[in-house]
């Protein structure tokens, strides 16, 4: 059976490079004698939006098979000091540089990551503005076809993870902020469902201070009007039926969300000792 290979990038399809990076996979599976799958996830990620990045493979990765090979580059720091990096997580295997983007799966303990450095799993010349091609893509080809993570390089015990907004439990509510705005202008949380959920029914939640209620989907909302619900990434999410909570709310990434049990109590931050 073919590897899977997914690919996630903000390179767009106006240029060559995603083309590029297949080729190079392709060449290596044809050496080999052995098949490839690609799929692409998106090459529309905001120009140089770790976070971004971040959250679609955060979404899309639940729903593939065992042992696939998720290629992502979203990579600013392309030829500097930042490492390439191989992550084993949740039974499948990231591959990219090392400034965030896999901080989705590095929660925990159930992880393994390696420095992209053996010279064996990357191309002879490589290029300090295209390790897309140069080092991700050849290290992404072999483990598709079952090279052993661990021969790629040195254990990282310490890899980039983005700074998320903090969600913190205060007084019986949850805050948190906005993370990202997608397509449809829906504001995308660091609230998980998972710290919604301890919380009773009668839920109110603030916006940046704008209360709105909470709803089961967007066809719940009259047309115009704005609500929250949770997302199908598990995320709560601020939504306007037929029209961007963005635009509505004024809102953009680091608008504070508060979901508090009742209107009326104030919510408190936590201080520092």
């Amino acid at each position: 059976m073919a590897g899977i290979v997914t690919l996630t990038t903000d390179f767009g399809l106006r240029d060559a490079y995603v083309a590029e990076m297949k080729g190079v996979m392709l060449g290596i599976a044809h050496a080999a004698r052995q098949g490839l799958q690609f799929v692409d996830v998106t090459h529309d990620i905001e120009r140089h939006d770790i976070t971004e990045g971040a959250l679609a493979l955060e979404a899309v990765a639940p729903y593939f098979p065992a042992g696939t090979v998720h290629l992502a580059v979203v990579d600013p720091g392309v030829g500097t000091a930042r490492r390439g990096m191989a992550v084993a997580a949740g039974n499948q295997i990231f591959v990219g540089p090392d400034n965030g983007l896999f901080s989705p799966f590095l929660e925990g303990a159930n992880w393994r990551a390696f420095d992209l450095e053996a010279p064996d799993y990357r191309l002879q010349v490589v290029s300090r503005t295209f390790h897309g091609r140069d080092v991700f893509a050849p290290a992404a080809a072999h483990l598709a076809m079952g090279v052993d993570i661990a021969r790629l390089g040195s254990p990282i015990s310490d890899p980039v993870r983005l700074p998320w907004p903090e969600v913190r439990e205060v007084a019986g509510s949850v805050a948190g902020a906005v993370v990202h705005t997608d397509r449809f202008g829906n504001l995308i949380t660091s609230i998980h469902a998972r710290s919604v959920e301890p919380l009773d029914a009668r839920l109110t939640i603030r916006v940046g201070g704008r209360e709105v209620p909470l709803v089961g989907t967007y066809g719940d909302l009259q047309t115009g009007r704005p609500g929250a619900l949770v997302g199908s990434g598990g995320r709560l999410e601020i939504a306007v039926r037929e029209g961007s909570a963005e635009t509505l709310l004024r809102a953009r990434r680091g608008t504070p969300v508060v979901v508090s049990r009742t209107s009326t109590m104030p919510l408190r931050p936590k201080r520092r000792r």
